[in-house]
């Protein structure tokens, strides 16, 4: 069984020219599986801030491209993926004889995605979704597929009392677009009391 996809165990548009934070050029345009396991950890963004979930629940094993440029509104875009093998948990219970990745981790994985995008541009605060307009399913995820690939094209971020992305995502699998989201929101918080 594929450990890092197990449950707890903790251990669009073409590439836009510009693929690094103009407003922070030191951090990077691309993540591996280990740099999304320090965000995780809460290592990559600091304490308290914008964090990715862990294994069973993170849902990507690299970010390939960040920035904030490009993408479909030309405000930033995150491509991402995730490795598909036989052996990952939700194949195990979803379903008996019939396996298939639940689309919600699909649509997890959007959230995810732009939670650590508003972290990477700088802004403080633990993420949470805040939902989402629209989702169109039109394909599924089999064991029998190889790649899991996630485009997020940033709408709009606001940063005031909390910070607030809103962003479309396309998920595809070995080329193929199957999920479509409009206006998925993520919001940064500094409190999540009464929340």
């Amino acid at each position: 069984m594929d450990v890092r996809h197990q449950p707890g165990l903790c251990g669009v548009t073409s590439l836009s020219t510009n693929n690094v934070n103009t407003a922070n050029p030191d951090q990077k345009s691309a993540y591996s599986y280990d740099d999304l396991l320090a965000c995780a950890r809460g290592q990559l963004f600091g304490p308290g801030n914008a964090r990715l979930p862990l294994p069973g629940m993170l849902m990507l094993d690299r970010i390939s491209h960040i920035a904030d440029q490009g993408g479909e509104y030309g405000k930033g875009e995150i491509i991402a993926e995730l490795d598909i093998h036989p052996d990952l948990w939700f194949f195990d219970c979803h379903f008996e004889t019939d396996p298939v990745m639940p689309g919600c981790l699909g649509l997890d994985a959007t959230w995810q995605l732009l939670g650590f995008f508003l972290g990477w541009l700088g802004n403080p605060g633990r993420g949470r979704a805040l939902g989402v307009g629209q989702v169109k399913f039109s394909g599924q995820i089999l064991p029998t597929a190889k790649k899991v690939t996630y485009r997020i094209s940033v709408k709009r971020v606001i940063a005031r009392k909390l910070t607030l992305g809103i962003a479309d995502a396309v998920v595809s699998v070995d080329g193929e677009d199957i999920y479509e989201a409009k206006d998925l929101r993520v919001g940064l918080f500094t409190s999540t009391e009464g929340f």
